[in-house]
């Protein structure tokens, strides 16, 4: 599990781990931690602020490891999420050639603590809204062909124009599917971290063909 520290300063710019970016930081005043572990990766913007990215490359094999990060901002906010299950090629599959060759099935799960309240104030739930932009493999019949990527039809669309910013409209998008941890199967860097009772793993409704989603939460002022 890795720490990352993200602090937006009124004159400054933003201090984050991998992937940070350096885009006009509004003055803020509340400090806030999250924490998410996905099966396999993710990054989180607040706009076009990216908060922090997973510090594992999804190419990793079992790159199951949780993230704990810090960051200032004023509420409302509108957390925007890239979640990615890992896929060899755009057929959907992993260990291709291998006689593990397979469709992989992800997982994501968040909470979000406001410091000064001393409470989390946002977790991840149906009530978030996704949307799938790689589908693969749609006839999940061709997972153990030797040369899925002639085979396996896949459904790849371009992240919508704006889909980060806070006035975005994302009504058309489904809400997130939520699942046990029977269902999912959450590894390695999930058990690092006292997960509060509200936080559920969530998904699509396809924990193996959607394997790259855009998802995004609001978080009311409490």
């Amino acid at each position: 599990m890795r720490t990352v520290l993200v602090s937006l300063l009124a004159l400054g710019s933003i201090a984050c781990g991998t992937g940070a970016t350096n885009s006009n930081p509004t003055p803020s005043s509340l400090h806030f931690q999250g924490q998410a572990w996905a099966d396999n990766w993710f990054a989180m913007y607040l706009g076009d602020r990216m908060i922090v990215e997973d510090s594992v490359p999804i190419t990793t094999e079992r790159s199951f490891n949780a993230e704990t990060f810090s960051f200032d901002a004023n509420y409302p906010l509108v957390l925007a999420f890239v979640i990615k299950d890992y896929k060899q090629n755009d057929s959907g599959l992993e260990y291709i050639g291998l006689p593990n060759q397979q469709m992989g099935d992800g997982g994501f799960i968040f909470q979000l603590k406001d410091n000064q309240l001393g409470r989390i104030v946002n977790t991840s739930n149906a009530a978030w809204r996704c949307k799938v932009i790689h589908r693969a493999p749609l006839n999940k019949t061709c997972a153990k062909d030797p040369k899925p990527e002639l085979t396996c039809m896949s459904m790849i669309e371009s992240e919508p124009v704006g889909w980060k910013e806070p006035a975005f409209d994302d009504s058309t998008w489904a809400s997130a599917t939520e699942y046990t941890a029977a269902a999912v199967g959450p590894k390695d860097g999930y058990f690092q971290i006292p997960w509060d009772s509200a936080a559920r793993l969530i998904w699509t409704s396809d924990l193996q063909m959607d394997n790259t989603l855009l998802c995004r939460s609001r978080v009311a002022a409490p």
